[in-house]
Formats: C-alpha cells, structure tokens, sequence
C-alpha cells in the first residue's frame, strides 16, 4: 500500500547553491540510457502573470537522439524546471496538437491563476520525440511510437530520476496534466502505465482523432451543401450563415435552453435538459436576420445530428448545442467538398495502425484506480474540434467497467464548461478554473472535488460552480446570480 505524507516540507536554496547544483546536471548520466543534458541554468523569480514565478533550475535535454528515415535526425526532447522552493512534487505538462515543441515547463493547464511551477511544482514537458507540428514524423516507425505513447513513459521515468537527483530524494506526489492532446496523453498514462502517477487531469481529450475529423468534415460538408455556388458550380466564397444567422441561432439556443438551470444569464448549465429544434427559427415568408431558411435550417439539423454510417449507427458524436458554438463559413473546416462517404472514412481509420496506437479508449483502469490513483476529466461545452459528448460517452463507457458509478466516483470525475471552446476562451465561456488544487487535495488529502469555481474574462465578476457530472450548477433562487456561493450541484 502506498503511503502519503501530508506534511510537505518545502526545500529553499540560496541562489549560489541553486546555480552551482543546476549547472553540475551536465554532467548527469542514468546507466544505460542515451541522455544527455544540453543545457542547466539557474532562472531567476519573474512575474510573467498574475502569479510570480520562483527561482528555479531549467535543465534541457534529448533522450534516444538517432538518425531514422530518410536521414532526419530524432530525439525526445525535454525540459524541466526545478525550483528553489520545491514543495515535494513532481508534475508532467502534457503538449498539443502534434507536438514538436519542447514547451516551457510550467504546468499552467486547469490550475487558474497559479501555474505549477509557481507553486513550487517540478514540472516536465516534452516534444514526444519530433521536431515541427505537422505529420512528416510518422514516416519513421519509431517516431510515430514514441508520440502515441513511448516518450511520455520515457520522459515520465527519467524525469523523476532527475528530480531525485537534484534535491536528493524522490517525488512524494507525481501529477499529469494536459489538453487536448495533452488529454490524450494524460489518458495514456492512466491505461499504459497505470502505477506511474497519483493525480491525473485530462482537458478536451484528442482520444480519437481520426474519428473526431469525421465528424468535424460531416459538419462542413452539411454546410458546404447549401452554399453559393459560382457559374463553374465551385462553392463561392459568401457565408452561409451571416453574422445575423449566428446570432439567431445562438439567441435561438439560449431561450430553449438557458434557464433550464434555474437562471437566465447567457450560460446553459445543464445540457442534459437542453432540447434545441433549430426548426424554430424557420422563415414563415422571405429570409431576413429574424430567421432563417429552410435549407439553412435543415444544415444545422444534419450538421448536429453527427455522422452516421449506412446501418445508422452514428459514428462520432456531434457538437453539442451551446451558447459558445461558432457555425462556420463556407471556406471554414477541413474540407470544400459537398460529400462525404461515411463508410469509406471509417474503413480508412480502422486502416490506419497509427490511430490504434494513439487512440485513448480503453476502459480497463483497475490498476490505475487500484494503487489510489484519481482521474479528473474536463471538456468546452463548445468545443467543435473534439465533441464533449464523445468524452462523456467514454466517461459513462469507464464507469460501466469499473463497478458503476458508485465505485467510480471514488477516484474519477468529470466537469462540462460551458461555453468554453477548446482548451480554453470563449465569448459565453467561465474558463479559469483550478482542477490542479482539486486533484491534490483529493490524492493527499482524501477530500474529493466534487466541484471547482470558475470565473472567466467574458462575464467579469461572475462565478459559478462547475459541477461534477452527471450534476450541474442550479441557482438556489435567491441571493447574487453573479456569486457562486448561490448555485447548488443538482441532477
């Protein structure tokens, strides 16, 4: 049984001290691994945010640097930031998109306004094992392993040698977070290596991309159908839906939807209850910005329906009706085509081994959940990259596997922004939240989140209580709509 010390105790360094131990990671080896420290210096307390950021070493490194295909050079690079201040914890930022990148180490992801580092973290990221955001890497076998799920293990076990070494004794607590793909990453932590980390925090996960572009392709091609075409029959580059028509739609979505948690305020709080017909706002005679037209209506209901297959099943879920979503224009999307063959789209994912290896679906966290570890999910509500009804599909899909959601609530949660896109913003969005505080306090303290307070740019002064699902904030009726203190967690 692992067990937690709660009493932290923080380990300051005079700078001299800092900069003579940050320079000597040089000179680190681990026995019988291929990696080299490029670069330890000592970086001074800065404030580049709302909180100042602490003297720390920033160690840079690559791990397994080899020739591959075509003669390219590649690596797992890295970064970690080890401060002065260390609180006796250790946390992996999670990357994005394709990766790439080595992003500066500073745990920022669903931790509000006090970023890991900032709060005496050790924090690590990497760039899997590339260099540049695009898809070329996945010509080399290796590569394309180590951005599935190789270098984050990689990097997961070296970096905690690193930390070990540095302040002479191990990590008490280690945390994962991420977005986006960072999500995905953080669920493969959680699936391939289970025992590696106390508290993990998934944001808008990309667990299945391929799936994922058929639907967002499904979308553009509903609007694409009903575009202006030019005389050579070429969609022409007029919208179609006008600023007007996003603005009645959006409108049209609120009133069926907005008070259905006990307040009218922009926001729609619980989506479960959200029934939006966009047939509604049908135009009774010619088009003007009060409605819309027929076609324009029948887009939108094909749009969100999502794709589906030839037997009918639906293939990845659609966007979800919420007050942040953004209908795109005709040159929009991925795509200009006006078809789409669902079928031969699956076929080509399923084809794929890539998306097998990256795919994040596996429900079998018995291990992960065994050791005590927790898991926290979170996801935009407007969100049209990857569809927040697709991770509560995998949440109700995880909790059926591990003994119903009794038993899962012990160690998992999972909490619907509305309004907010992906990752983060927003125009209807409270997207500042601190998940980072609740997943620590749940692993060290046994106290579960079962809700975290958000505020946002988009409603200044406005706080609401992001509930765990399947509840969702209620106003209580009275006391100040803008005070979360006056919202309930309610089914």
């Amino acid at each position: 049984m692992r067990i937690h010390i709660l009493a932290l105790t923080l380990v300051p360094l005079a700078y001299g001290q800092t900069s003579s131990k940050c320079a000597d990671l040089l000179r680190f080896k681990v026995p019988g691994v291929t990696m080299v420290i490029t670069k330890a210096e000592t970086v001074l307390a800065a404030a580049p945010g709302k909180a100042p950021l602490p003297s720390h070493c920033q160690a840079e490194g690559m791990i397994d640097q080899r020739t591959g295909t075509g003669g390219k050079t590649y690596g797992i690079g890295f970064a970690i930031a080890l401060p002065d201040n260390w609180n006796n914890r250790f946390l992996f930022q999670g990357g994005g998109g394709f990766n790439g990148t080595v992003r500066p180490p500073l745990g920022a992801a669903a931790a509000g306004d006090d970023p890991a580092l900032a709060r005496g973290f050790a924090v690590v990221s990497t760039d899997t094992g590339h260099q540049g955001n695009d898809r070329t890497f996945f010509q080399d076998q290796q590569a394309g392993l180590d951005f599935a799920y190789v270098a984050v293990g990689r990097v997961a076990v070296l970096a905690k040698q690193v930390v070990a070494h540095y302040y002479g004794q191990p990590a008490k607590y280690s945390y994962f977070v991420g977005c986006s793909t960072g999500g995905r990453e953080a669920m493969t932590m959680t699936q391939r290596y289970p025992d590696y980390f106390d508290g993990v925090i998934a944001g808008d996960p990309a667990m299945r991309t391929g799936y994922a572009e058929i639907g967002r392709t499904w979308t553009t091609v509903a609007f694409n159908q009903i575009a202006p075409k030019d005389d050579a029959g070429k969609l022409a580059a007029s919208p179609v839906f006008s600023d007007g028509d996003k603005k009645l739609v959006v409108t049209g979505i609120l009133n069926a939807c907005d008070a259905k948690d006990g307040l009218k305020d922009g926001m729609i709080f619980n989506p479960q209850a959200c029934k939006f017909d966009p047939a509604v706002l049908t135009c009774r005679g010619s088009k003007s910005d009060a409605c819309l037209t027929s076609q324009q209506v029948g887009a939108l209901k094909k749009a969100f329906a999502g794709p589906r297959n030839l037997r009918g099943d639906l293939v990845y879920p659609p966007s979800a009706y919420d007050a942040g979503i953004s209908l795109p224009g005709v040159l929009r999307g991925p795509t200009l085509a006006t078809e789409i063959d669902v079928d031969a789209r699956m076929a080509a994912v399923l084809a794929d081994a890539m998306n097998g290896l990256t795919d994040t679906t596996s429900t079998y966290l018995s291990s992960f959940s065994g050791h005590g570890g927790k898991l926290l999910f979170y996801h935009g509500m407007s969100d049209t990259g990857f569809s927040p009804l697709d991770t509560v599909d995998y949440y109700q899909k995880m909790t059926q596997a591990n003994g119903g959601a009794d038993q899962v609530q012990s160690w998992s949660r999972l909490y619907l922004v509305p309004g907010m896109g992906h990752c983060r913003g927003g125009a209807a969005a409270l997207d500042d939240f601190d998940l980072l505080t609740g997943v620590v306090n749940w692993v060290e303290k046994g106290t579960a989140p079962d809700f975290v307070i958000a505020t946002g740019k988009a409603f200044p002064g406005r706080s609401r209580p992001l509930c765990a699902y399947p509840k969702h904030a209620e106003y209580k009726g009275q006391g100040d709509p803008e005070d979360a203190r006056n919202f309930a967690c309610s089914e």
